[in-house]
């Protein structure tokens, strides 16, 4: 049960400090608000690792849990009550930020991910594709327990979700996310309810592909029990 509360907070945290600072910088294009948001997320990401990684492993992330499933670093079980934690946890941190949002002027939105202006819904699920599949991948490289980065794989996820961000915001504020999507949607709604199925499919999509690319790269067959030594 530890690992599910763990989840649920390291999630919390992630949401609220990552969307918190996207609200307050008010992220759009400008070089400021992308790279302030971008550092928050990551920092966020860090913060969590070192906190809750050795309770939990400190997915906060559906699509990373989906892609330990896949890698048979979790079971079936533990990766629906992670994704069921992950979620309550995002919904949590939004309700904190729409109430911090709601009672102080000159703030709006929860941070919800929507496509950028120009950027069609194709090629928001496009961008999200190939986003948590970087993401994702370093996230199942860095943390392999005979390959990895050990001690310092938090802080290599965390470099590499600022990485993503930097790139991704202006396609669709990033998300790479489910949960981080879903539970600012919740209180924004309008267009960012309507394009919610965008940051769901995109991001398990690319955790699928990454997992199945780390199995090449890593010389771990997802199909098999055990991995080649």
């Amino acid at each position: 049960m530890r690992k599910y509360i763990a989840e649920f907070f390291g999630t919390l945290v992630l949401v609220l400090m990552g969307c918190g600072t996207a609200v307050s910088l008010n992220c759009g294009t400008d070089t400021a608000s992308v790279v302030g948001t971008a550092l928050a997320f990551g920092l966020a990401v860090v913060a969590m690792a070192y906190t809750i990684g050795g309770v939990s492993g400190c997915h906060i992330n559906p699509a990373i849990t989906l892609g330990a499933w896949i890698s048979k670093r979790i079971g079936g079980k533990d990766a629906i009550m992670y994704m069921v934690a992950q979620v309550l946890g995002a919904i949590a941190g939004s309700a904190l930020l729409w109430l911090a949002v709601d009672n102080a002027a000159g703030l709006t939105g929860t941070g919800a991910n929507t496509c950028q202006e120009g950027v069609s819904v194709t090629g928001g699920l496009i961008a999200e594709i190939i986003f948590t599949f970087v993401f994702v991948l370093v996230v199942l490289g860095t943390t392999d327990e005979k390959k990895g980065a050990g001690n310092f794989a938090g802080l290599a996820i965390g470099l590499s979700l600022v990485l993503v961000h930097l790139v991704c915001i202006a396609y669709t504020g990033t998300s790479v996310n489910p949960a981080r999507s879903i539970g600012p949607a919740l209180f924004q709604q309008g267009a960012a309810l309507e394009q919610l199925w965008i940051f769901i499919v995109g991001p398990f999509a690319g955790a699928v592909l990454a997992a199945l690319a780390w199995c090449m790269i890593g010389g771990c067959c997802c199909c098999k029990d055990k991995c080649e030594k």
